[in-house]
């Protein structure tokens, strides 16, 4: 009678194993209060919380390093409250006291994700990086009264890429769904948001956003983001606006 069952020895692969690298959000901590991180936490996560459990977030201990915490427990907070943590970003001193926390431990990550484009011809194709945990050597202190050039692409931005500009960011085409454009400066995008839009990333409190039409995923200015689900709550939503910072808070302008 013959078998049914599957041959022990079946050549087709049942697997692939490649190289990749994606986005994540950096979650860094400058307390290690139990009842200081839950009150802000459970505030934040009230308007960006399919922002935080659908993205990968990596957190950050570097500030806290010195600390002496419940790290198990810390990161257990996070994850109560719908972050999605991938990875834990330490010191090297911290690493041995963080073993057995069920999240991989990385010494050092790459300042920015899959398909960084960085200069160049910006109709060429984007810089893929790998996916290494090695950390990028630091970007050298920019020197007195030296000012960043303005960033002009013209070409648009498609789904999975991410466009990093020093200075401020010129974008003369539509920024697609799954796209993501970054600079310490301004980003001016003469064309539909579609995807994600963080200036001031450097801290630039002053810093701000201009579009065509609003229709993003998420825009952020200096850390403060506001994500599509509350966007579309907007009368701005699919019109020409800017958006400040003001107070801690993100307010969207008409244009």
């Amino acid at each position: 009678m013959a078998s049914s069952a599957a041959p022990l020895h079946d050549a087709t692969p049942a697997f692939n194993l490649k190289g990749g690298s994606f986005t994540a959000t950096v979650l860094e901590l400058l307390s290690t209060d139990p009842e200081h991180l839950r009150a802000q936490l459970a505030a934040r996560t009230l308007d960006a919380a399919a922002w935080l459990q659908q993205s990968p977030v990596i957190l950050n201990l570097e500030q806290v390093a010195a600390e002496t915490a419940d790290w198990p427990a810390l990161v257990a907070l996070c994850r109560n409250h719908g972050v999605s943590l991938v990875g834990v970003r330490a010191p090297r001193a911290l690493q041995a006291s963080l073993q057995g926390i069920g999240i991989p431990v990385l010494a050092g990550l790459r300042r920015k994700g899959a398909e960084v484009d960085r200069g160049g011809d910006d109709s060429a194709a984007t810089q893929t990086q790998a996916a290494a945990p090695a950390a990028s050597a630091p970007a050298p202190a920019p020197t007195a009264g030296a000012r960043a050039e303005t960033r002009i692409i013209t070409q648009p931005v498609r789904g999975g890429q991410q466009i990093y500009a020093e200075g401020d960011l010129v974008v003369l085409a539509p920024v697609s769904a799954g796209a993501e454009v970054l600079a310490d400066g301004h980003i001016h995008i003469y064309a539909p948001l579609r995807g994600r839009a963080l200036a001031g990333v450097q801290g630039n409190a002053e810093a701000r956003v201009f579009c065509q039409s609003l229709e993003a995923e998420l825009v952020s200015i200096a850390g403060r983001y506001r994500v599509a689900e509350d966007l579309r709550k907007t009368p701005q939503w699919g019109k020409a606006v800017q958006i400040a910072l003001a107070e801690d808070v993100l307010n969207l302008l008409a244009l």
